[in-house]
């Protein structure tokens, strides 16, 4: 079996902490091998939680990845990452940090860059197809010439931002009268770099009546076009209303600030 091959797309640039080059992937059979007794043990990507990329920001994201040999461990010299069902990826891979944890024990953590301003050009096709569930590949090497080449050792879910309004209206609203809350789902879109409405989404709508401590879901709204969200409810008692968005596989959850309505 081959190992993953990674082709650039961008000429690569030195960056503070190592070398960086954007590269396209494209998935083969998945395999590890190498030579001698060096492992990967355990490799956690970005302190378990999801990576989300939106339109503008920068985002830095850790790969710590454990790695035991008995002659000690020397570090890593590949690392890569991209999308499971269809091998498209994109990061750059700006440096590394090895801590040793034991004569035969060492943790190094990659660091990978992402700027959604090169997203645009890094996939020949829609590169938004690349959200949702990633793998993690690495060759790792030894002290004494040893050499693994490791496939899929960690799994994360790469996501699209989302963002999320509220608008509670009339405000102040007399005790049992009708109250309208309004609001927004939209997510970015890496092909454009601008956030579009997310349509046919279920959307919990919430309420925190004044002095409680949490909020408590009243219904769910399914998103209109242009992701729009309306619905009515009574007013029983002053308090705050918000929405908030599970999430999808491809799509990150957010919750939208709450809007405070008193009684009149």
């Amino acid at each position: 079996m081959r190992n993953r091959t990674a082709r650039p797309v961008r000429a690569a640039w030195a960056l503070a902490g190592g070398a960086a080059a954007l590269t396209l992937l494209t998935a083969t059979a998945a395999h590890a091998e190498g030579k001698g007794d060096i492992r990967v043990t355990t490799a956690v990507v970005n302190d378990g939680k999801n990576v989300i990329i939106g339109t503008s920001q920068r985002v830095t994201y850790p790969i710590a990845i454990t790695i035991r040999d008995n002659s000690g461990v020397k570090g890593l010299s590949h690392v890569s990452v991209f999308n499971k069902s269809n091998g498209w990826g994109f990061s750059d891979w700006t440096g590394t940090k090895c801590v040793k944890k034991s004569h035969t024990t060492s943790v190094c953590t990659a660091t990978l860059t992402i700027a959604p301003q090169w997203l645009p050009d890094s996939l020949p096709e829609d590169v938004d197809h690349a959200a949702g569930l990633w793998q993690v590949n690495a060759t790792v090497r030894a002290n004494d010439g040893d050499y693994w080449i490791s496939d899929d050792i960690a799994e994360f879910r790469m996501k699209r931002a989302s963002r999320l309004t509220t608008d509670a209206a009339p405000e102040p609203v007399a005790k049992g009268a009708q109250l309208t809350v309004s609001g927004k789902l939209t997510r970015a879109n890496w092909e454009h770099l601008k956030y579009y409405g997310f349509t046919g989404q279920d959307v919990k709508l919430q309420f925190k009546a004044a002095g409680a401590a949490h909020y408590r879901t009243v219904k769910t709204v399914r998103t209109g076009d242009s992701g729009k969200l309306s619905a009515k409810v009574t007013a029983t008692s002053a308090g705050s209303w918000r929405w908030h968005f599970p999430g999808t596989t491809t799509t990150a959850r957010v919750t939208a600030a709450g809007d405070a309505v008193s009684l009149r």
